[in-house]
């Protein structure tokens, strides 16, 4: 790729994000708007006056993220937030450190290098982004000791930054822990392959077992049943309740120009008549409903219940310890939060949830291997002569110089950016199938397939297809992987650094716009919908995170042009997801930073293939000595990483005794509360299929009123 053509792909993408941020810093003060840029404030029930400055855009949202305190976002948001956030701190103070030095020492020799061709500052705009890389410099030339260096400069900082990072989130989940006011979940477990003996049934078999075996800390149970059937006809009933309420503002609003519009009087009958209609079908899902109900209670009971204790000790305990002699019957499990439970698989059988999870296992794998058709295509557009053998008859247009920048700088990293897009949903939707009890365990499930994936098909596979397509059969020789990975991964540094301004920056800026969100307000402006505060999709961000992280940490010694396009990415990341968090998203389940894991697990995986990558290019480049030196550097890795897996990983899997009991202690301090958790703990974990649902009964304004629901089915 030509500077020129990077030039284009950095000028668009600066415009949109320029534009994007006019947008939002005059959209976010109109009250119309608040419902996109400040759910929460809406949900809270606060409400700003309309002022006449509201008609200019300000930047004031900016000092007002800036100034938050990490106490702030942890008392709004929660520890998945702060942890959230400690994310892009990371990967700031990494780039900084590899700014300063790939900029600064880097960059200078790849610059003196002639390895390629001479650089023409004169002309620089024609020059080819190569010959700012490590490809320049000439083979074997003392110079690229420097970068040998710097490898081991950044290998030594960030892994002193993960040490710090995983003490320090490691020690906020113990504070925020022992902080926190008692919570079902942290009493609670979920029990799997209950045995039932002939003639019994699961709650009688669950009751016996736990007051024998635990007898001082048992305190109740709930049993699962399977409640699909219900499930669906909640959701019909909810869709035909949407269509009533709608129905009921269209009417309301053409009593409003009945008096002026005559013509209206039919539209008004034929309005009713729908109105009835839906009104009467809701009334016989509703008996549906009640039958059903009584139905599944009955008959559809699952081996598998939420076990309830006196004490956090005594949950923890029961979890840790094989209930009995056979380990596959009274599995436990601890169990989520009552509101982050996901139902609607929730009753899987344990065959049903091993099937499914090789059914996920192969349709990956499929759909990676489909991902690799837009991924090539990505990379023949990068290249001009390519395009011109596929398409002959663009060559007078692809002949234009401004065409030419726009296909080779913008469209790849477009087109690539738009087909990724599709991938969190898809992976959540692979996630939820598996069987995972809780909403955060498939969020965390869904953002390491993201994550792999991504890793695979825009890093892997775009390497691959971009620098070797014609000479395939080379990879046949897994030995000689590195010196491979050295001699390809520097030709596709020009593609990477168009790719991270276009994902990074131009994602960063419709996330603060929340176009898809403002798109569907202004679709629904005029319809009734229900209002719904959004949280933030942690397999969506983290991911990218990593994966700009990822060709940061590759791309640092190869071609550190690209580190002041991460800079300034991540820059604009702080002060935009901050923003979001205070004013947008809300806490869906709370993890303790449970996705910390795999932050570094990801960071440790992107040292060593700088390691495999440094060996290949320090091979290539004739310089074995160098090489050979690298060595030392995966093994210390390798065991960095064990010993911090050994040391903080246990703290992200459950709590000391020392903390249970010292925080059971400070509980039962307060008697009169406690009895009062134990009271409404016996019905956290009862099934929401299981609830009575409301539904208003109040027409708005019209002249009469329909009764939609029975009082017995109000919803709590």
């Amino acid at each position: 790729m030509l500077v020129y053509a990077l030039l284009t792909s950095v000028g668009i993408n600066f415009a949109l994000c320029i534009t994007f941020f006019t947008l939002y810093s005059y959209l976010r003060k109109k009250p119309g708007y608040y419902n996109v840029y400040a759910p929460r404030m809406l949900a809270e029930g606060i409400r700003n006056r309309f002022k006449v400055e509201h008609l200019l855009p300000a930047p004031g949202w900016m000092r007002k993220a800036w100034k938050a305190t990490e106490d702030e976002l942890l008392e709004s948001s929660g520890l998945d937030a702060v942890v959230f956030m400690r994310i892009i701190i990371f990967c700031l103070r990494v780039f900084c450190v590899a700014g300063i030095i790939g900029l600064f020492v880097l960059l200078p020799v790849n610059c003196l290098g002639n390895q390629l061709e001479n650089i023409d500052f004169q002309n620089i705009t024609n020059d080819s982004l190569d010959v700012f890389s490590i490809s320049n410099v000439n083979n074997g030339s003392n110079r690229l000791w420097f970068h040998f260096g710097a490898v081991y400069v950044l290998t030594i900082f960030i892994c002193y930054l993960l040490y710090h990072e995983f003490l320090y989130v490691s020690a906020k989940r113990v504070a925020y822990f022992y902080m926190s006011k008692p919570q079902p979940h942290q009493f609670t477990i979920l029990v799997r392959s209950i045995p039932v003996s002939h003639g019994s049934s699961v709650s009688a078999s669950l009751e016996s077992f736990f007051r024998e075996y635990h007898p001082s800390t048992f305190l109740s149970y709930v049993v699962v049943c399977r409640t699909s059937r219900i499930r669906n006809l909640m959701n019909e009933m909810h869709n035909v309740y949407g269509r009533i309420t709608h129905l009921r503002t269209e009417r309301n609003r053409q009593n409003v120009k009945k008096g002026c519009f005559c013509g209206l009087l039919e539209l008004l009958r034929r309005n009713d008549h729908h109105l009835h209609h839906y009104e009467t079908r809701l009334g016989t899902l509703e008996e549906h409903l009640r039958l059903e109900r009584l139905e599944t209670a009955e008959k559809t009971e699952v081996r598998a219940a939420f076990v309830s204790f006196k004490s956090r000790y005594g949950a923890a305990t029961a979890l840790s310890m094989q209930q009995s002699t056979n380990p596959t019957e009274w599995v436990g499990e601890q169990a989520p939060e009552p509101h982050d439970v996901y139902w609607p698989k929730f009753s899987f059988t344990f065959m049903g949830r091993w099937i499914s999870r090789l059914v996920v296992i192969f349709s990956c794998i499929i759909f990676t291997i489909l991902f690799l058709i837009p991924v090539v295509i990505v990379q023949g557009l990068t290249n001009l002569d390519q395009i011109e053998a596929w398409f002959p008859f663009l060559d007078g247009i692809l002949s234009v110089k401004a065409v030419s920048e726009i296909v080779t700088g913008y469209l790849p990293s477009l087109i690539l950016l738009l087909f990724i897009k599709m991938v969190p949903p898809i992976m959540w939707l692979f996630s939820s199938v598996q069987g995972y009890i809780s909403y955060s365990q498939i969020m965390r499930s869904a953002s390491e397939k993201v994550v792999w994936f991504t890793v695979w098909n825009v890093f892997f596979a775009n390497v691959l297809s971009g620098s070797a397509l014609n000479n395939i059969s080379i990879f046949l020789d897994p030995k000689s992987l590195p010196y491979k990975l050295g001699v390809l991964v520097p030709t596709q540094g020009s593609f990477f650094i168009a790719y991270v301004v276009t994902s990074g920056w131009t994602s960063a800026s419709i996330e603060l716009l929340q176009l898809f969100p403002l798109i569907s307000s202004l679709i629904k402006k005029h319809c009734s919908s229900k209002f719904e505060v959004p949280d933030l999709r942690y397999h969506r961000d983290i991911p990218r995170f990593l994966l700009l992280g990822l060709l940061g940490i590759t791309y640092f010694f190869l071609a550190p042009l690209i580190l002041p396009f991460l800079l300034i990415y991540f820059c604009m990341a702080y002060i935009v997801y901050r923003n979001q968090i205070l004013n947008v998203y809300a806490p869906r389940f709370e993890t303790a930073g449970r996705f910390w894991p795999i932050v570094h697990n990801c960071m440790i995986f992107s040292l060593l293939l700088m390691h495999a990558i440094a060996v290949g290019i320090f091979t290539a480049k004739k310089l074995p000595v160098a090489a050979s030196l690298v060595f030392p550097l995966p093994a210390a890795t390798l065991i960095f990483n064990s010993y911090c897996r050994k040391r903080f990983l246990p703290n992200f899997h459950g709590y000391s005794a020392e903390s249970l009991i010292k925080k059971d202690r400070e509980d039962m301090k307060d008697h009169y509360r406690m009895n009062n958790f134990y009271g409404k703990m016996t019905t956290s974990y009862e099934d929401p299929a299981f609830l009575p649902m409301r539904y208003s009964t109040t027409s708005d304004t019209g002249s009469s009123t329909y009764p939609l629901l029975s009082p017995e089915f109000f919803h709590v």
